[in-house]
């Protein structure tokens, strides 16, 4: 018997067919399951989920809910860039992560990300790629990029209040109320509410 993280999350999916399943118990459930043949939890079962999703074996039915229906499980081709193009992605943007400035030599991994995803008429391109460190990777993968991007304001927000940076709260405000004006990501609140 397999017992790959996949492997698992189908298992729950499959004993629950064509039913709304909110992802927590799902992961809670394989990590029990991981548990009784390896010594440490599974390393990232929500993405495991994610990941089965952008393969055509599980329905997102909304952020965090999947559904499994056998009769509309197909395969779908994964759109990845080719080594080549990923290398010059990599070296255009300095081996850096675009968001943040750290690189491998900060012991850091690397991606290279799609700008726009296939789904949102991306490409393979190199114009269409960009350097993120594994943690804005992360985040623009369980976030749209205007709301990765306000998450990461918040945080350097925060940063300045702590530090008494005025000139940093200043511009992060004004960043703040552009959101606001464009209405854009109104379901993450601002600090403070200012």
């Amino acid at each position: 018997m397999p017992d790959t993280i996949s492997y698992f999350v189908m298992e729950y999916f499959k004993e629950h067919p064509k039913e709304d399943l909110k992802m927590g118990p799902v992961v809670d459930w394989v990590t029990e399951q991981y548990l009784k043949t390896h010594e440490s939890p599974p390393r990232d079962p929500w993405r495991a989920i994610r990941r089965l999703h952008q393969e055509g074996k599980l329905i997102k039915v909304k952020k965090g809910v999947y559904r499994y229906d056998p009769d509309q499980v197909r395969d779908v081709e994964l759109f990845d860039f080719s080594p080549e193009v990923k290398e010059a992605i990599f070296k255009r943007d300095n081996y850096r992560c675009v968001v943040c400035g750290r690189g491998r030599e900060n012991g850091v991994e690397i991606c290279a990300d799609h700008i726009r995803p296939k789904d949102m008429g991306g490409d393979n391109s190199i114009e269409n790629g960009q350097t993120l460190c594994t943690e804005h990777n992360l985040l623009k993968k369980n976030y749209s990029q205007t709301e990765a991007g306000k998450r990461y304001f918040i945080k350097i927000y925060e940063r300045a209040i702590s530090e008494k940076d005025e000139r940093m709260i200043k511009f992060c405000r004004e960043i703040f109320d552009i959101y606001d004006k464009y209405k854009v990501n109104g379901h993450v609140k601002r600090p403070n509410g200012k």
